[in-house]
């Protein structure tokens, strides 16, 4: 009788701590899982896509994620949200191509584009025409390879569209004030993903990085992606070992009671 006691009291001390285990993973999980979502919530902004200007890095209708920050962060080669007066009263997306104190230029010998004299590699484009149905903003877009040299004014940026010959960008406001550049501050955002229909991390390019300043990194999404997955895997892991325990518990019970 004393023996069976002994047995009988170390398997509730392991069930004891692990039902102590699992209530702690399940604790953990959900404040990592919900604390991916606030942090999300708070350094990034959903925004979607009205034109085809940008692509085939985002479509038309495409939900991103454009991550919250100061104009003084952008790089080149960033794909940013801003909002410009002269450009127009609602948020728009381009490419960064260039920064106070560049000379941005079209076209070199290859018909490509050169900032301060360096050809850029941009296999991020498309030549094609804009589709008739889709939205455009009013006015024309300049032909691609239209020719024209830009000095960046400082604390300004160059814009323009990966989609060339359907993008009213910088290039569509060179007689303006500033050469049709926009400054810093009327960056929001810089876009990091798009999140639907398809979800995929926008890349650096690589033709920037050996221009001063290179590129910026990524921001944290993978990181709260990740936290996100990993605390509701400890919820489901941690709230799943109390069934798992009584099922196998009663399938040893019930292989004890076949074996008498």
């Amino acid at each position: 009788m004393g023996g069976k006691q002994a047995t009988g009291s170390r398997g509730h001390g392991r069930g004891g701590l692990g039902n102590v285990l699992s209530g702690i993973a399940v604790a953990v999980g959900f404040v990592v899982f919900l604390g991916g979502f606030v942090w999300g919530a708070l350094v990034y902004q959903p925004y979607t896509v009205p034109t085809d200007s940008m692509m085939p890095t985002v479509l038309p209708g495409d939900r991103v994620l454009a991550q919250r920050i100061d104009g003084g962060e952008v790089r080149r080669g960033d794909v940013v949200v801003f909002t410009d007066e002269q450009w127009s009263d609602t948020p728009m997306v381009k490419r960064v191509v260039g920064i106070g104190g560049d000379t941005v230029k079209c076209c070199d010998a290859a018909g490509g584009l050169t900032v301060n004299g360096t050809a850029l590699d941009e296999p991020y484009i498309d030549a094609t025409e804009p589709d008739s149905g889709l939205a455009m903003p009013p006015g024309e877009p300049p032909a691609p390879g239209t020719p024209f040299e830009v000095t960046v004014p400082e604390g300004n940026l160059f814009l323009l569209g990966d989609r060339r010959a359907a993008s009213l960008d910088s290039r569509a406001h060179l007689q303006e004030a500033g050469q049709g550049t926009v400054p810093r501050s009327a960056v929001s955002a810089r876009v990091d993903a798009r999140a639907w229909p398809s979800a995929s991390m926008l890349e650096r390019p690589r033709t920037y990085e050996g221009l001063p300043g290179g590129v910026s990194r990524p921001g944290p999404l993978r990181l709260q992606v990740a936290a996100v997955i990993g605390g509701a895997l400890l919820v489901v892991l941690g709230a799943a070992y109390g069934p798992l325990v009584r099922v196998t518990g009663r399938g040893r019970r019930r292989e004890r009671a076949d074996v008498r």
